[in-house]
């Protein structure tokens, strides 16, 4: 990701915005693994965590993706209270299977 044009998250008030994509090839799965796991550290750079992701939209260049291997990955990243979710089919760059935006509250200390 180009960081002189693309944050990672922005925090504004008590909310964490997020973006993710990874640009490792990969399947779908891996991808989305590799994705949560670049998101989940950018919102504890932030102060939150996966804990306190309240809103989720995930973009599929298959949407059949979700059934065959989304779900089961977002179970075991959201065992407890998963966040709101929209999927949709999008046409993504070449060889992105996944994008995944996150918002997040920062708990109060």
């Amino acid at each position: 990701m180009d960081e002189k044009l693309i944050s990672d998250a922005v925090a504004v008030g008590n909310l964490v915005f997020t973006c993710g994509m990874t640009d490792e090839p990969g399947d779908v799965k891996s991808q989305t693994e590799k994705t949560l796991e670049m998101l989940k550290s950018a919102l504890e750079k932030r102060g939150t965590s996966l804990d306190h992701v309240v809103k989720a939209t995930v973009y599929l260049a298959d949407l059949g993706d979700r059934e065959r291997y989304l779900n089961d990955i977002w179970r075991k990243t959201f065992p407890k209270n998963p966040p709101a979710r929209t999927c949709v089919q999008a046409g993504l760059a070449p060889r992105v299977a996944v994008e995944i935006e996150l918002i997040a509250t920062i708990p109060e200390k």
